[in-house]
């Protein structure tokens, strides 16, 4: 699965944590994030992770272009929503571009740890399944 992490800034030291901790699990996926989420989870953790911008300057939005093109199976997003963010047109957008094609997203340590754990049964197996019907359909 290709999965998106991204996280506000007062939310990188958990995200950094929550990939370090699940390691096993995402290694096993294809990881993209924002710029410096990506490069800090890649530092810490050895993962190997694809890092598109930084999120206030476009990062969100290439994430959504992903979406849109139906090449993002999930987002983890650690939003802080205690602190005013400069680009929240673009974190609202990633949000509802979210619903709009049915990509799961944890916006915080608690639904991503549900997540974590369903990959790890293979709980999403449904996308692959979707994706690979739609595909014989064309």
């Amino acid at each position: 699965m290709n999965i998106a992490l991204i996280a506000h800034d007062e939310k990188k030291q958990e995200i950094i944590h929550f990939a370090t901790a699940y390691k096993h699990i995402l290694e096993k996926h294809e990881l993209f994030a924002t710029g410096t989420t990506g490069k800090k989870i890649s530092e810490a953790s050895g993962l190997d992770v694809f890092r598109f911008q930084s999120g206030p300057v476009g990062g969100d939005q290439q994430i959504g272009a992903k979406i849109a093109q139906d090449e993002m199976d999930m987002v983890i997003f650690f939003r802080d929503p205690l602190t005013a963010q400069p680009h929240e047109p673009d974190v609202s957008a990633l949000l509802r571009i979210c619903d709009v094609h049915r990509i799961p997203l944890a916006t915080n340590l608690a639904s991503a740890e549900i997540f974590i754990r369903g990959l790890e049964r293979g709980d999403f197996e449904w996308r692959e399944i979707i994706k690979e019907k739609l595909a014989k359909k064309d």
